[in-house]
């Protein structure tokens, strides 16, 4: 397989020549089913059991017999919590006991990573740069260096270092730009926002720990 490179621009949206990557991490085949099962385990993971309704085991109150077994004329209860009375527990209703979790292979979530990043680079949505110069934390700093690279009104995934980057402090009031720490870089949040921008000792960090 032949090189395969990206553009490297500065941080004044210039291109300053070729970045050379890893052919074996771009250059996968691209499986829109890999992906796919990858992104419905991830948001399945995250998701949240907040409905839950009380059984009658949970409900309060109905601890005394309402009436005496034989006799009344009526039929038999054993509590007014009983599912079948007004203000009982619910039968078969939502609970945080659901578990909505489920496996994913690591090969295959790192397949689909790879695919993901390896459609970046050939729709020229993946914006290598060669650092990040940002001197301070302003918001305007970062607005006009991204106005300068080709990323103009679209969503933007920005690659950063650690929580303390000038880039990920600046980033917070700018609409359509979010930040994401490099170890946490996930197909989900790769497909939601159109571009990604990376400077070169990320890619580099990122490429090396796929290639393990």
């Amino acid at each position: 397989m032949s090189d395969i490179k990206v553009k490297l621009y500065n941080w004044q949206g210039e291109v300053i020549g070729d970045e050379k990557v890893d052919t074996k991490f771009f250059g996968v085949k691209i499986n829109p089913v890999v992906v796919q099962q990858v992104v419905i385990a991830q948001r399945a993971n995250s998701r949240e059991t907040l409905a839950h309704t009380k059984g009658r085991s949970e409900v309060r109150g109905g601890g005394r017999k309402p009436w005496k077994q034989k006799g009344t004329g009526r039929a038999r209860h054993g509590s007014i919590r009983s599912p079948l009375w007004v203000g009982g527990g619910i039968t078969f209703g939502p609970t945080t006991l659901r578990n909505f979790s489920q496996k994913i292979n690591k090969k295959t979530k790192a397949a689909a990573f790879k695919m993901v990043m390896a459609d970046k680079l050939t729709s020229d949505r993946l914006i290598v740069v060669d650092s990040y110069d940002m001197k301070d934390a302003k918001t305007k700093t970062l607005q006009d260096a991204l106005k300068k690279l080709p990323v103009t009104g679209k969503s933007v995934l920005i690659v950063t270092a650690s929580a303390k980057d000038n880039v990920n402090l600046a980033a917070k009031n700018l609409k359509k730009i979010e930040t994401i720490f490099v170890g946490s870089l996930n197909v989900v949040d790769l497909l939601k926002y159109h571009y990604l921008v990376v400077n070169k000792a990320m890619l580099t960090k990122i490429q090396e720990h796929y290639r393990k």
